[in-house]
């Protein structure tokens, strides 16, 4: 049987670094090929190959018997290719249905017909069986819910190939569900699938193929059914990658309370929340979408204002009313949507790197650029990002890595509270690793860490203590030495009245 597509020995450079050494792909008609490898292996650059927002500098791609190569996404689509970005590329002003049919605009006559874009988008949410107001601002909806409109928009053009770029980072498991379900209609229908995804577990459950990339090389293609969880992260990584739960809590005995919050509350996603972090703590945050973390996180940053409560850092009551009187009280924020909070994605690695530090490198009306170069190669190194160099244009990055800088802008502010939200959101397994060691680094420096976490096995991992949260409040507090998986999801769905 002739593949639906197929992409042989394809090559990329970019400013001499190589980003594709003869990586190749097949899929065929009505099957989902599970895409993996580790950050910066050379996924999301074959996929923008594919779709013609990168030229190929060697290599061939065949779609339905023919080869093709097509000079921009406008081609791709018109031939029947279309792509959900991991990283959310919309326009926040516009209505959900205005940007779910940019380039395909239902008209009346020479206007615009919004009312039946509206109606068409309903329907569209209906087969995915998601709640969303077409015409809300689409910069008013949760990541989880921007994520499933641009799902709904590769559906909507009837695809031959969907490429999934980590469609799942941002969603509930209820959505996840849903989409599976709309996967498994479209792989009924022939639609060939391309999937990409750090979640194991996902793999298993709706791949027929897992096809490997490390480093920029083709390694091997798996039968899903055939193979392990341990098969695909040897494949990927070239070394076996432990994921064992924490036993118990690293923190010392007496240690200092260094961050203490009292009845927290902002409107309905803040209800009444307290807790206290200790130096040297990771205290894990856990529960499902909507449960009220992030919120958590963005008033003690000083991003929201808060309807009510106190907070306490070194045991001095602060009033945050923004996020530069956090900043200046030692609180460093990772927010898990990093292209809207954490970076300036047309930047450089080292404006990035010094943004929130530029006092330190003030050489009257000049900043030290030199100082600012050598500050940020450290880091590079240091944390092991995979760039070209400290000038190389963020957007240009892999998700994980430019998380890295992200974790390097307010390591170099030497925040002592730093509050990780989704840290490996949309990171491979083998940075994830390299993310832990960091923030288990950080901690035995005596630094404190809030880590916002939907995935269990990584709230397991990571915490000393962990919050649960349900519908704004916390519904547990529980030591590591005394939690599983089912205890805290017991208290994720303790939904508590008013």
């Amino acid at each position: 049987m002739e593949a639906l597509l197929s992409m042989k020995n394809i090559k990329k450079s970019f400013s001499g670094v190589a980003a594709l050494k003869n990586a190749e792909l097949e899929l065929n008609k009505g099957e989902v090929v599970a895409l993996m490898g580790e950050n910066g292996a050379g996924k999301s650059t074959l996929m923008k190959i594919l779709t013609g927002i990168y030229s190929k500098d060697e290599g061939t791609i065949h779609f339905e018997g023919k080869e093709v190569e097509y000079k921009n996404v406008s081609e791709s689509e018109a031939a029947g290719i279309a792509i959900v970005h991991q990283e959310l590329n919309m326009m926040n002003d516009l209505t959900v249905a205005q940007n779910l049919f940019i380039g395909q605009e239902r008209m009346n006559g020479f206007f615009i017909n919004d009312r039946k874009m509206e109606k068409d988008a309903e329907e569209l949410f209906k087969k995915l069986n998601v709640d969303i107001n077409p015409g809300a601002k689409i910069g008013e909806l949760t990541v989880g819910k921007q994520q499933m409109v641009e799902i709904a928009k590769a559906i909507s053009t009837n695809a031959k190939v969907i490429v999934f770029d980590e469609p799942t980072a941002a969603l509930s498991t209820s959505e996840i569900e849903e989409l599976f379900k709309v996967i498994r209609d479209l792989r009924e229908k022939g639609t060939g699938i391309i999937y990409i995804s750090h979640r194991m577990d996902e793999i298993n459950v709706i791949s027929d193929r897992v096809t490997v990339m490390r480093d920029g090389e083709y390694v091997g293609t798996l039968i899903t059914k055939d193979c392990t969880k341990d098969d695909i992260i040897k494949l990927m990584v070239g070394r076996t990658v432990f994921m064992e739960p924490k036993t118990e809590s690293a923190v010392k005995e007496g240690a200092e309370v260094v961050l203490k919050c009292e009845h927290l509350s902002r409107g309905k996603a803040v209800k009444d929340v307290s807790f206290e972090l200790r130096k040297g703590e990771i205290l894990g945050f856990s529960g499902l979408m909507g449960a009220g973390r992030t919120e958590v996180a963005r008033l003690l940053f000083g991003a929201d204002k808060r309807d009510s409560g106190k907070i306490y850092v070194h045991g001095k009551e602060l009033d945050i009313q923004s996020t530069v009187d956090a900043v200046k009280a030692g609180i460093g924020y990772l927010s898990e949507d990093r292209k809207r909070y954490g970076l300036l994605v047309d930047k450089s690695v080292e404006e990035n790197t010094c943004l929130a530090s530029l006092e330190k490198f003030d050489k009257g009306l000049f900043i030290d650029e030199k100082r600012c170069k050598e500050v940020s190669e450290k880091y590079v190194e240091e944390l092991r990002t995979k760039t070209p160099g400290v000038s190389q244009i963020i957007k240009k990055l892999s998700g994980g890595n430019q998380q890295k800088v992200v974790i390097a802008k307010w390591l170099l502010k030497d925040s002592d509270i730093l509050i990780f939200d989704e840290p490996t959101r949309g990171i491979d397994v083998g940075a994830k690793s390299e993310i832990y060691e960091l923030m288990e680094k950080l901690v035995s420096e005596g630094k404190s860490i809030i880590m916002i976490s939907s995935e269990l096995p990584e709230i397991l991992r990571m915490s000393d203590r962990i919050i649960v949260m349900c519908e704004g409040r916390v519904t547990g507090c529980l030591d590591i030495a005394e939690v599983n998986q089912e205890t805290i999801m017991t208290c994720a769905t303790d939904r508590q009245g008013d």
